[in-house]
């Protein structure tokens, strides 16, 4: 979901608007498919996790209004979901994160033309509106320069071929047109695009460079993490190269190239193998895992999470083919200001 970059066929969570749904009144919120490996639990407790902002009780109204649908059947709040259902939620309002609304708001634009136009996005941008995020996006962002330009864009998620978390930094690419979007999403189904990423990690890397690799799928116990498992039905094949560029001791700075672009791919595969990201707090990082007890120690740590406030991965590299000129695209953004400040202190804390 693209941690790193995620690709929408990757998805396993699904929120669209149901044709279907739309001709009998009802708009389609949540769409998905138990994950094999889940235990049964009760459909209004297994749904908290996915709803936002929505309490058990509003979910259990919805199940007895028979607007919770799973295997195409209405079904009561205590039923027990059950690996391989499908689940559909129902509800009487369009969802609200398919209204584009066009906001002024700041966004770095390295490149624009009539085809595509390529983002260097900062940290703690969501890229498109849903689940409690239904403004200040870099799709409203976008919606307003397009207007203010006297350009006739469809932002829905039709644009979007990749995106990038909320907390991480970096170049992400739209399409600004039908044709544009599908040349580039055979470019990333392919894996032919051109992409790194800078993440600090907790703990000191054994080796230079190696892979990891591992099937990603959402997380059997905490549905907002993504889990890595053993080979067979659970998850997706994934598989992240790295290559060491510094070493702080008690931190590492990696770049990483993804084979393949599951959810959360990189801050999955380091927590994996006990490298879990700086200060990523969805996946623990944001409390010491490597180093002393020394108070002088916890300082300097408090320090470093104050100038770098979220889990620190930045998407420095974007090349792709031009969908109309058929020209090799390469952009580079450099080291996010809160990521620099963080390593500047760690150059410094293991000089002294």
């Amino acid at each position: 979901m693209t941690e790193e970059s995620e690709n929408f066929a990757d998805e396993e969570l699904i929120d669209q608007e149901s044709n279907d749904a739309e001709s009998e009144g009802l708009y389609e919120h949540l769409s998905l498919k138990v994950d094999p490996g889940q235990e049964k639990m009760r459909i209004d407790k297994f749904l908290v996790n996915f709803r936002q902002n929505s309490s058990r009780n509003k979910i259990s109204q919805t199940c007895r209004a028979g607007n919770v649908v799973v295997n195409g059947h209405p079904v009561k709040q205590n039923y027990r979901v059950k690996p391989g259902d499908e689940i559909s939620v129902l509800l009487t309002k369009p969802p609200r994160e398919n209204i584009i609304i066009p906001q002024d708001i700041p966004i770095n634009i390295v490149y624009e033309d009539d085809d595509v136009v390529v983002v260097d996005k900062a940290a703690g941008m969501v890229v498109h509106p849903g689940h409690g995020n239904y403004d200040g996006t870099l799709i409203n962002a976008l919606a307003f320069h397009f207007e203010k330009n006297g350009m006739k864009s469809d932002l829905d998620r039709v644009g979007l071929v990749h995106r990038i978390d909320k907390d991480t930094s970096g170049l992400l690419v739209i399409a600004k047109n039908e044709y544009a979007l599908s040349f580039l999403a055979k470019q990333f189904f392919d894996r032919t695009t051109k992409r790194l990423y800078w993440a600090f990690v907790w703990g000191n890397m054994a080796d230079n460079e190696g892979t990891i690799t591992g099937n990603i799928g959402r997380h059997l116990k905490n549905r907002m993490q993504m889990a890595v498992f053993p080979e067979g039905d659970l998850g997706k094949h994934a598989v992240t190269h790295y290559k060491v560029l510094e070493r702080f001791r008690y931190i590492t700075w990696v770049e990483c190239k993804l084979e393949t672009g599951r959810t959360h791919q990189i801050r999955a595969h380091f927590k994996h193998i006990g490298h879990t990201l700086f200060n990523d707090e969805r996946y623990e990082g944001n409390q010491i895992l490597k180093g002393v007890n020394m108070p002088k120690y916890k300082q300097f740590i408090k320090n470093v999470f104050e100038v770098l406030p979220r889990h620190a991965l930045h998407a420095h590299t974007l090349g792709f083919v031009h969908p109309v000129t058929k020209e090799e695209m390469y952009f580079e953004s450099p080291m996010p200001k809160d990521m620099d400040e963080a390593i500047n202190k760690w150059r410094n804390y293991i000089e002294s």
